[in-house]
Order: C-alpha cells, then structure tokens, then sequence
C-alpha cells in the first residue's frame, strides 16, 4: 500500500506532471514526422536525463513512449502516409474517409480510441506486475541471462523473411556493445586505441546513427512535403467518438490483444496494427466497407497500438528485455537514471514502478486531448516540405548527440553508425535488432560473469536455464517450420504434390550488392575483434567471443542459404545517401573548427534559402530561433559548445 501512495504522490507532483507534459509534446510532434518514429525521438531526450530525478525523467520519458502511436495517426488519416510502422494498417480506412470530407470523424475516433486502449493497457500493466513479481523476485543471474537471450532470438526470429540476418543483426549490436572495459576484469578491448572508445559508445549516438540520421536523409532525398494535397477535416468530431462507444467491445478486445502482444520482444505495433485490424474485417457482419472507410478499421488498429506500448514495458520492467526498439532506447534511459530493470523494480523501486504505470495511462489522456485540440494546427504543419524542416531536425540530433561525451568523437562516431544504418536500411536488415543487441549487451554480459562467478559453468544446468533455452531453441526453429509448411501449403493449394513441390526450383531470393557488403563487413568485424581480444583474459573476452560467434555463424548461413536457393540479384545504390553523411562529416569538422553555434546558423540560413528556395526572411528567422535555442540550452545544461574560432566573438556581441 506504501508503493501505491508514493507512487501517486509522485505523479502528482508539479515537476513530473511539467515534465510528463513536455514528453507528450514531443512525442506528438516525432509522430506527426513519417519515418522518425519513438527510437529517434527517445534518442533526442536522452541527454536531458544526465542528473535527473527518476520520477521526473521517467515521466518525461513516458509522455513520449505513450503518444507517438498516436501523433502518427494525423498523417496516415490526412495525407494516406503512415507516421510509423505501427500506423500503417490505419491508412487502410483512415484516409479514404478523410477523402469523403468524413476527416473529423477518422481522428476523433482514432484518438479517442488511442485514450482508451493505451488506459486499459497500463491496467493490463498492473496487473502484470502483481501477478509476476513473485515469479522475477525468484530468478538469479543465470535465469536473467538466459530471458536476455530469449529476447534476442524472439527478435531476430521475427526480423523479417531471412532469419539468420535477425541473428547477425543481433550479433553485431552485441559486439559494438561490448566495446570499452569488460566488466568482470576491467580490462579494455576492441578499442582500436582510439581515447574516445575506451568508455565504449554511447547508446544515443547509436539510436540517432541508426535510426534518426538515415530517416532524415532518406526523407531529404525524397524532397516533398509531408502532404502534397492536404483534405479538409471536415465536420464529425462528436461521431467518431459516439463510434468509439458504440464499439466499445472491439476497443477492449483490440486493446488486451495488443497489451500480449507488446510483451512478446520484437513484434510490436507493426504487426499487432494488421492483426487487429484482419481481426475486425473478420468479426463484422459488412466486410465490403473495409478499405474504403469503414471506421472499425480505425478503431480496432488504434486501440491495439497504445496498449502494445504499454505491454513492451512488462519484459522491459521485469526482465530487463526490451520488448520493441523504443522499450531499448527507454531501458537505456532507466540506466542513465540509475533505474536498474528487473528484481529492483519489483523489489526497492516498486513505487517507481507504478508512477511508469500510471504515467502511460495518463500521458494517453493527455496525449489524446492534445490531438484533439490542435488537429488544425498540425493539418496546416503538414503542408510544410520536408526539407524546410531538415536544419531544424539535424540541429537538434547533433545537439543531443553532442551532449554524450561533448566531444568531437560524438559527431564521427555518429556518422560512422549512420553509415552502417544506411547499409542495413538499404539492403533491408534489421535495425531494431541491431540497436536491441547494443542496449542488451553490457547486461547480458553482467548476467553472464555473475551466473560464472556464483554457480561456475554448472550455471547451465539450472531448471530455469533448461527451459528457458528450449524456448530460445523454439524461437530458433519455429520460424524456419512455419516458412516450410507456408511453401507446402501454397503448393497443395495450386494442386501440386508434395513430391512435386520438393523437385521444383526453390523461391527466387532477391541479394543486392549491399547484402555483399554488409556480410563483408560483419566478417571482417570478427576477424578484427578476435585479433584484438585473442590475448585477454578469459572472462574478457568471453562475452565478445559469443557475439562474435552468433554473427558469424549468422553470417555463413545467410551465404549458404543464397548458395542453395535461386537469387535473384537486384540493383541497390545508397550513393546519394553516402553523399549526405560525407556532407554531414564536413558540417562535423565545420562545427569544430569554426564553430558550433555559428556554423549552425549560418548552415541553416543558406540551406533554406538556396537548397529549399525559402525567403531570406523566413530563413534568417530559423536561424536566429536555432541560434538562440542552443544558446540558451546551453546556460540552462551548462554546456560548452566547441568554440572554433567564430563563435567567442559571436557571442561576445550577443553579450553572452
């Protein structure tokens, strides 16, 4: 009863409920951006955290986690673009209704819909914790190993079509995790000699290389606005929230389903939003309507999203496995508050616990008020090109990249992570499974020395070991099974044999040379980390040495399977991509050299003006605005921008 009491005083508190606030908002504003989604937005917030409260900066964090599924909605209802992943399956009826003129009713019901499935998934949350915390309270070091590979697998199991690309993923963010001092010896390794890898690379550079600075620049490259020809919002608020009522049982339906779901590592709202909404198509009595405006496909899909994220904080909060790419960059963050997930948030850190709990539920709420209120403004927002807002974006990533180590070594490593992000979003390999390998790393690998250090090798054969190892295995099989008996169904159905089907040419498989490159790369990367730890100590080097082994045997098997099945090999090219970074590399030494303040508004001044054709007055007003925010930014967070040789007298005239 004490936990629930300083659970509510917390969230009630001014600071949270101020900090909550901002996270909403910006979580809304990531949302409204197609193709940023939660893990960059979370990436920018985390510098904010350095010295925070927990309960304020989890509230913060929160605010964020709960509303980008539904800031995306605005997008995918009024321009047909789905903010994310997880919205795609709204554009099915979504925007035809906002192309009847019905676009007022679409996002009423959308939002409302939202409220009430992101509440009933905190509920679901809950619950969760109670039930299951005497189950966490239990585990040692060598169960939570063990969860912390099963999340791995689960996720790059279900990475997409080639299940051993899901692996080298993994295997390769495990390694880049593993980069500074081992945590059982204090040794360092695979440092490369560089001062500033000895500490390792900080989890937002990776976020903001991954994901954030790859979107960017696909988005620049595609160069138009978020919507060429806006709709009207047209009349219909109050119905589409009556249509939320009237369905009451699909939104609870929608929203338990998506809560079970979220829990499952690695599936997620991109999954969950089609399930829900093939669910929806198939219970209701008139399927003709779907695709041309049937407002339950609305519901159904926007009901399951906030509740799935909610469900990725159980295995994130009790295991410390994160249950989608946002939940790792959020377990990040509990790690630079000094949160540690699993037996201590059930144990010592109840009360925080709860205050997440009740900050989702709340953060729903006002996340769907927000949206209700401001839908006109963001309607005109959308008409704004893409490449107007570029400065402002890339400004505030190189900011919060920035504030990692404050170093120069922060902006190039970077650039080199957005280099491997552009490789693998352009051959189309997991990201997320990267970046949940690097999150999961220094853990794991604590897991793993302590379960040597208490139980020595015998760890292995622990009850809890043995079954949670079957269930990894399961998630290993399971795919490649499911995969067997799709291809023997689709030959029955096109009234083949068995036989027959077995001495037909296996499925054409599509290899592009980027496929090459990154498999080059992952085995150079092996070759290279096994040179450089070869020498060190057992217990340093057995950790890297099992991530080096899950991507290479990954690796080898992506080759043998091009090797046995037909390849079809196709055109790939990332050199304008590649052209933006070495621009961006430039910008680096600009920022340090000249100065960050400076090169910043003079940047943004010229890259208005010229590349996006903007008046001087509009141009000169961003970068007065960014100028001013950095430099306020940086009296509030103390911070010292590189100086260059510009930036002293710039703000020696703004008296600073």
């Amino acid at each position: 009863m004490t936990e629930f009491l300083d659970a509510f005083q917390h969230l009630l508190t001014f600071t949270h409920l101020a900090y909550l606030s901002l996270g909403v908002v910006v979580g809304l504003v990531i949302g409204i951006i197609p193709g940023l989604g939660g893990i960059a937005g979370m990436s920018l917030l985390l510098p904010f955290l350095y010295g925070m409260e927990p309960s304020v900066g989890l509230g913060m964090l929160m605010g964020l986690v709960a509303v980008v599924p539904t800031g995306d909605t605005f997008t995918s209802v009024l321009m047909g673009i789905p903010g994310s992943s997880a919205s795609q399956a709204t554009v099915m009826d979504g925007f035809p209704l906002a192309k009847q003129g019905m676009a007022a009713r679409a996002l009423s019901a959308a939002f409302a819909s939202s409220m009430l499935g992101g509440v009933a998934g905190a509920m679901i949350l809950s619950v969760f914790i109670v039930v299951a915390r005497p189950l966490v309270l239990s585990f040692s070091s060598a169960e939570l190993f063990m969860l912390t590979l099963l999340g791995l697998s689960v996720v790059a199991s279900l990475a997409g079509g080639n299940v051993f690309k899901g692996f080298a993923a993994c295997g390769a963010g495990l390694l880049l995790g593993t980069i500074g001092s081992a945590p059982a010896t204090g040794e360092y390794r695979l440092n490369l000699g560089i001062d500033y890898l000895f500490d390792g690379i900080p989890l937002v550079v990776v976020g903001l290389g991954i994901f954030a600075l790859p979107e960017i620049i696909d988005l620049l490259i595609k160069d138009r606005a978020i919507a060429n020809k806006p709709n009207s919002l047209g009349q219909g608020w109050s119905q589409g929230i009556k249509d939320v009522f009237n369905n009451l049982p699909l939104v609870g339906k929608c929203s338990v389903f998506g809560s079970l779901i979220g829990a499952i590592p690695g599936l997620g709202g991109s999954v969950v939003d089609w399930m829900t909404y093939s669910y929806a198509m198939q219970s209701s009595k008139d399927k003709s309507r779907f695709g041309k405006g049937e407002i339950k496909g609305v519901i159904a899909p926007e009901s399951a999203n906030n509740a799935c994220s909610c469900g990725s904080m159980i295995p994130t909060l009790l295991f410390g496995v994160p249950g989608s790419g946002t939940a790792a960059v959020f377990l990040g963050g509990m790690l630079l508050l000094g949160l540690q997930p699993g037996i201590s948030m059930v144990g010592a850190h109840l009360d925080l616990t709860y205050t997440i709990i009740w900050s989702l539920a709340l953060a729903n709420i006002l996340g769907a008020l927000l949206c209700l209120g401001l839908t006109s403004p963001v309607a005109m927002l959308t008409r704004i090109p893409f490449s107007r807002m570029a400065p402002v974006l890339l400004t505030l990533i190189l900011f919060a990249a920035y504030q990692a180590t404050r170093s120069l070594g922060d902006f190039i490593a970077l650039g080199a992570i957005a280099c491997i992000g552009v490789l693998l979003k352009g051959a189309n390999w997991p990201r997320p499974a990267f970046l949940i390998g690097f999150v999961l790393a220094p853990g794991a690998e604590n897991y793993f020395f302590q379960s040597i250090q208490f139980y020595g090798y015998g760890w292995m054969q622990r009850p809890g070991v043995i079954a949670i190892a079957s269930l990894i295995l399961l998630s290993f099989v399971a795919p490649m099974v499911r995969s067997w008996l799709q291809r023997r169904r689709d030959a029955r159905q096109a009234g083949q044999s068995a036989e027959t089907e077995v001495k037909q040419p296996a499925e054409r498989e599509a290899v592009t040379l980027l496929d090459w490159v990154i498999i080059g790369l992952m085995l150079l990367a092996s070759v290279l980390a096994v040179g450089d730890i070869w020498s060190a100590s057992e217990l340093t080097k057995a950790f890297p040495l099992m991530a080096i082994s899950i991507m290479g045997f990954s690796v080898a098997m992506v080759v043998v399977r091009y090797w046995m099945r037909s390849t079809t090999r196709m055109a790939a090219s990332i050199s304008r991509e590649l052209v933006y970074i070495l621009a961006f590399f430039a910008l680096a030494v600009l920022y340090f050299t000249v100065g960050f303040i400076s090169t910043t508004a003079v940047f943004t001044l010229f890259f208005l003006r010229f590349a996006t054709l903007a008046r001087w007055r509009l141009s000169g007003t961003v970068a007065l605005g960014l100028t001013l925010f950095l430099i306020g930014m940086g009296k509030l967070m103390s911070i010292d921008y590189p100086a260059g040789f510009v930036d002293p007298y710039l703000l020696g005239m703004l008296g600073n």
